[in-house]
């Protein structure tokens, strides 16, 4: 799958991945009234208008760009009607041509951490068949665990030929009260981005591995040491936009052939209609605002890479 990722970025010329992160409130009033007004103001309804309104930004943005990322929490708060929209979405974004990430922040230890990993990745049995339980191509890891935590997610991935992005510098303001942390003189993030790399050796892509990382970009310099420390992990790069970062930041997390980074814009591009700069499409056009946000993003990224 890691394989498949980089030839769509290279196709697309786009190394952006979409964040469909809902809220009710980034949802416009036809959409949400068409919902409760055939669910009620349920859950049911709220699943139904989230699912919409996905559906709707997809379709603007599928030729544009090679990933979406959907965060699972935003799901998770309007329980099992909420997850039946992420399934709706994840499989809605597959049939059109999409790599799915999983934004699910897993980390466990021995049967917990295989059970997601098989559960999100992988396929579960059931007497004598299997079944895909959430179906996406990559999830997010949390390392917090070591080794423990990761490699039933590495397993998964070398059976299924998909792959992770664990947790090694995010883009928050307060990660650094533990990654900043030193350790043996360096920073935790490095020594979390040295195992990224050494769990990377024993699943490998063509020229990447499965095993990649989040670096947020915000942090700048951090992540020019991370890729020297990570060659050959593929960086997922949030917080550029709505939390700050622009495509002069992104330079560092590209090795120079202008691969080995995808880019994240959640409610940049999902709530684009909302910003004054995207107004003119109004609420009823919100799906074009994305695609015009996307096709910015895009062309931000390609001067800055272009010009480094």
């Amino acid at each position: 799958m890691i394989d498949k990722l980089m030839e769509k970025i290279k196709k697309t010329g786009a190394p952006v991945v979409v964040g469909l992160d809902p809220m009710l409130k980034y949802i416009p009033g036809q959409i949400q009234e068409k919902a409760f007004g055939e669910y009620g103001e349920t859950l049911e309804g709220a699943g139904e208008a989230i699912w919409q309104y996905n559906k709707g930004i997809v379709d603007a943005v599928c030729d544009l760009i090679p990933a979406v990322k959907p965060q699972i929490a935003m799901y998770e708060q309007f329980g099992i009607e909420g997850l039946k929209a992420y399934c709706r979405t994840v499989d809605y974004c597959k049939e059109k041509g999409l790599v799915v990430i999983g934004d699910i922040k897993r980390g466990d230890i021995g049967s917990t951490s295989e059970a997601y990993a098989v559960g999100h990745l992988g396929r579960v049995r059931v007497g004598g068949s299997s079944f895909s339980g959430f179906g996406e191509d990559f999830a997010t890891v949390n390392p917090y665990l070591g080794s423990d935590g990761v490699k039933p997610f590495i397993e998964v991935c070398k059976k299924e030929k998909k792959g992770i992005f664990v947790l090694v510098k995010t883009s928050n303001p307060s990660s650094g009260e533990f990654q900043d942390r030193l350790a043996d003189g360096r920073p935790l993030y490095e020594w979390v981005g040295e195992k990224v790399a050494q769990w990377g050796e024993e699943a490998m892509g063509s020229a990447y591995s499965y095993v990649g990382a989040v670096v947020g970009a915000t942090y700048p310099e951090m992540g020019a040491v991370l890729r020297r420390i990570m060659p050959r992990a593929c960086i997922l790069v949030p917080g550029y936009g709505a939390q700050g970062g622009t495509g002069r930041d992104l330079l560092p997390f590209f090795n120079e052939d202008g691969l080995g980074a995808i880019v994240n814009s959640s409610r940049g591009i999902i709530a684009a209609w909302q910003q004054e700069k995207y107004a003119r499409f109004g609420p009823e056009c919100y799906a074009d605002a994305s695609r015009q946000a996307v096709r910015d993003m895009i062309n931000d990224i390609a001067s800055a890479l272009e010009g480094r």
